[in-house]
């Protein structure tokens, strides 16, 4: 290993041990034996692999689970937030879009619930078929142990960077189950309260008129959005425009910012590039519309 090399891994080593650090709960999403879409004879696992910019690089997810990060009591304010990580559908970005995700969550006083859902893609279908099932039963997972955990059922939102912002938005719009009830938990909503986009992928096509259009569209039940992205990412910036302009004409709840250059991938690490406080600005968003109006009204 080259010296710059290890200092990459050190680097990034140090940025996410307090997140490490931080105690945690994992909970497999299914019961043994019953992940819908799992080959028969399949076996159930995950493989960690360690990557020099992103840190924990998680593949060959086909035993989905949720590891939940509680902020501390004093500043606690019953929010909860499902975590997506990126990674094209074929790798979750673990930590450079999870478990540091949920650490800046928990300061602002919001439970951090990582999602690890099935990846790599299905080789037929939608890409986000097996992973929508996770992303659906993570959200009635959190809320079937609201009390447990302390968090308001009313307050669960979703959040998802790249192929796991295309996630977050699809199952904060689709209309039915993805999957056969196997529990109660599956009796509570499997739809977010609120969603936060950070360069979302693959969330726009052009209809017969050339309009762009969400992939995932939105209808009248669509929660609110926090969307941002670079106007030099081609993966996400036309998609997260048509999503927020979706949103606009249903007049829901949202708030868009496009910033003039960053890229795609860079997570919540600190840059020179004013796209780096995006975290900053999704904080006001969350206290304005999802902490302080359902704090006014309980």
């Amino acid at each position: 290993m080259t010296h710059l090399r290890l200092f990459s891994v050190l680097a990034i080593l140090a940025f996410v041990s307090p997140a490490f650090a931080a105690e945690s709960v994992a909970v497999n999403l299914w019961p043994e034996g019953k992940v819908p879409g799992l080959a028969a004879g399949e076996k159930e696992e995950i493989v960690d692999e360690m990557d020099d910019r992103i840190g924990n690089r998680v593949t060959k997810v086909t035993k989905p689970k949720i590891t939940v990060y509680k902020p501390d009591a004093e500043i606690d304010t019953g929010a909860a937030v499902v975590i997506c990580p990126g990674g094209g559908y074929h790798i979750l970005a673990y930590d450079l879009e999870g478990v540091e995700v949920a650490q800046w969550l928990n300061k602002i006083g919001v439970t951090g619930v990582v999602l690890h859902y099935r990846v790599p893609r299905a080789k037929e279908g939608e890409v986000y078929a097996n992973p929508l099932s996770d992303a659906q039963r993570a959200i009635r997972v959190t809320r079937a142990n609201a009390e447990a955990w302390k968090i308001d059922p009313q307050k669960v939102g979703i959040l998802g960077f790249s192929a796991g912002g295309n996630l977050a938005a699809v199952t904060s719009n689709a209309e039915d189950a993805a999957y056969s009830p196997i529990d109660d938990a599956d009796k509570l909503s499997a739809r977010p309260d609120f969603s936060v986009l950070v360069y979302p992928a693959y969330l726009n096509k052009k209809d017969a008129d050339t309009e762009l259009t969400p992939e995932a569209f939105v209808d009248e039940n669509t929660p609110p959005a926090f969307l941002v992205h670079t106007s030099d990412d081609r993966i996400s910036s036309t998609g997260s425009i048509a999503y927020y302009l979706g949103l606009k004409r249903l007049n829901i709840p949202a708030e868009l910012h496009v910033f003039t250059s960053g890229g795609h991938g860079y997570g919540l690490r600190p840059t020179e590039k004013p796209v780096t406080h995006w975290p900053d600005l999704a904080s006001e968003w969350l206290k304005k519309e999802v902490l302080s109006s359902k704090q006014a009204a309980k």
